[in-house]
């Protein structure tokens, strides 16, 4: 390796080229080997040889966990994809390998940020400013030119919407992100180099795909759940939903190990995650 390169992770897993030239490959075997990740380059060895992938040219980084297709023989794999071709990694450490991959992509990249774009469901005045972004194994953290220093972990990402706007005279990609801050529910919204947006989109995608349709909540759950998001204090929520104390404890507890609510300080203090208020939200249109 170069001076200016230098070595991230080097872990045995598995990988294959499911997609070569816009085309799906039906010989798909896994191949066994090293997994060799640098600042700058994948490199997969196997016994059939050498090949790597320029970390400049994948477009796209998409993670799967829990597959039980028959192409998959692993618990999970990154799909990274280069012009036409995909390949799929299934490295033997996969948390690490996905933070250090995603993070060799995006740490330190130059983007634009507008923060607060959207407050509590209110356009706000903010204008875009000079930012960099470091990527944590599951938060993003970007800090502003203004002094600003915004945290966006992946749990609490409600939505993720990648879309083309007018930024700064020229049309650029960008990517709105929903999440909370203070116990508001804001939009964050990122624009910067194509395969930066891209990449960022998937990334925070990760709490996204818990998706709100897998949720099936009890009517009592539900019903502390409205009444949180329509401002009702954790301390009044037995009154209010005429309940008792223990089991509006238990209706938190078991909203907090699904990442709808988190704890703040005491036992009975809680506050809506986005996630919580997307679901919530949703309920009280269906009223």
């Amino acid at each position: 390796m170069s001076d200016e390169e230098r070595a991230l992770m080097d872990t045995q897993g598995k990988f294959v080229k499911v997609v070569q030239d816009g085309h799906k490959r039906n010989d798909v075997t896994w191949l066994s080997g090293r997994i060799i990740l640098s600042n700058k380059r994948i490199v997969l060895v196997s016994n059939e040889g050498k090949r790597t992938i320029p970390l400049s040219k994948i477009s796209t980084i998409k993670g799967r966990d829990g597959v039980s297709q028959a192409i998959a023989q692993v618990s999970a794999y990154l799909s990274c994809q280069v012009g036409a071709d995909v390949t799929l990694l299934a490295p033997q450490e996969y948390d690490a390998f996905a933070s250090a991959l995603f993070g060799a992509v995006l740490d330190q990249r130059p983007v634009l940020v507008k923060h607060p774009a959207v407050k509590g469901g209110v356009v706000q005045d903010a204008t875009w400013n000079k930012g960099r972004m470091k990527v944590e194994e599951m938060q993003v953290n970007l800090a502003l030119s203004s002094g600003t220093f915004v945290e966006v972990e992946v749990d609490d990402v409600a939505t993720v919407n990648k879309t083309a706007k007018n930024v700064q005279g020229s049309e650029r990609p960008v990517v709105e992100i929903e999440h909370t801050v203070e116990d508001a529910s804001v939009q964050t919204h990122v624009t910067g180099p194509k395969q930066a947006v891209s990449v960022l989109s998937t990334f925070l995608a990760r709490g996204e795909d818990a998706d709100d349709s897998d949720v099936e909540l009890e009517s009592k759950e539900l019903e502390v759940l409205m009444a949180l998001y329509t401002g009702v204090s954790p301390f009044e929520i037995p009154d209010f939903v005429d309940m008792d104390v223990d089991t509006v404890e238990d209706v938190f507890d078991s909203l907090v190990e699904r990442g709808i609510l988190e704890r703040v300080r005491t036992r009975r203090d809680v506050a809506l995650k986005a996630r919580g208020r997307s679901i919530a939200g949703d309920a009280m249109s269906d009223q």
